[in-house]
């Protein structure tokens, strides 16, 4: 990411800041001196964890780190970040909540907002974003059979940002292989219901190569061809690669000129017609290239 488009992320509203994101990099919540590391890496956002990546007797300490992070006691910078809490249901969801919540209204406070994991009930995430202050984001993280099933109604929750696809969780959930192709409906039913509930497009699940960047641009590539705003990382490593799948690339570009150029005139254009979706679908090529006309 530019320092421009950096700087545009840290001017603007966490909803915004997490809605724009092209990538959303984990840090583990027990390795507080990697959050400052993360956040200066250049990810569209930066999610703290305290689930997956934390294990059950370092939650309570990965907690504190959190909070202690977008919150500090000492009234230092506080990095600006979602966190990934427990999943509702667990022994630690409670206070997950209760202590981000009350750190979020710290004055300065850095937090974002909220992914919560294995997203699945409605009603209980319902619940939780009437708890949370309003300029806070909300990111269901879809796992399960049943959370695809509820996506639409996840997506339409009032206050929701983004929905984000745990595609590891999911495939263990189904019994399937975890390779895309096997996949592919429940990509597309996240993008679906993101779309008709008229909320940003979803966060794809991660990549697991890491050093293996051929393996993670076409990873990214497949998640933007399926309608994917943008992708999780679990590593920095992964971040200019998944930013370079994302964004159009000359040939798109020259493509959508022409097709702009031919606009309101010729019918067709190298023997392939030219009509309002191709001409709309050009000018969103150009509006990500940084090229509107």
């Amino acid at each position: 990411m530019t320092a421009a488009l950096q700087a545009s992320a840290a001017a603007g509203t966490a909803t915004e800041t997490v809605a724009n994101a092209v990538t959303a990099l984990f840090v583990p919540g027990d390795r507080p001196e990697r959050f400052a590391k993360a956040a200066a890496a250049g990810a569209g956002v930066v999610i703290i964890d305290l689930e997956d990546a934390v294990a059950p007797a370092a939650k309570s300490a990965a907690l504190a780190a959190a909070v202690e992070a977008v919150a500090p006691s000492d009234g230092g910078a506080a990095v600006r970040a979602l966190v990934r809490v427990n999943p509702q249901g667990s022994g630690h969801y409670d206070a997950d909540i209760t202590l981000l919540l009350s750190a979020a209204r710290t004055p300065g406070s850095g937090l974002l907002g909220i992914v919560v994991p294995k997203a699945e009930d409605a009603g209980a995430l319902r619940q939780l974003r009437a708890d949370m202050p309003k300029h806070l984001a909300l990111v269901p993280l879809v796992e399960s059979a049943l959370g695809v099933v509820n996506a639409l109604e996840l997506a339409r929750i009032p206050g929701v940002t983004r929905l984000a696809f745990g595609a590891i969780d999911f495939a263990l959930d189904i019994d399937a292989d975890g390779g895309d192709r096997f996949l592919d409906h429940a990509r597309s039913q996240l993008v679906l219901a993101s779309r008709a509930a008229g909320i940003a497009a979803p966060l794809d699940s991660p990549s697991t190569d890491i050093k293996d960047t051929t393996r993670v641009a076409e990873s990214a590539r497949l998640a933007r061809n399926f309608g994917f705003g943008g992708k999780l990382c679990i590593h920095p490593a992964q971040l200019t690669t998944v930013h370079g799948a994302f964004a159009p690339t000359d040939a798109d570009v020259e493509w959508a000129l022409s097709v702009i150029g031919a606009e309101g005139g010729a019918a067709q254009m190298d023997g392939r017609m030219i009509d309002r979706p191709v001409t709309e679908r050009a000018k969103r090529i150009l509006q990500r290239a940084g090229k509107e006309q």
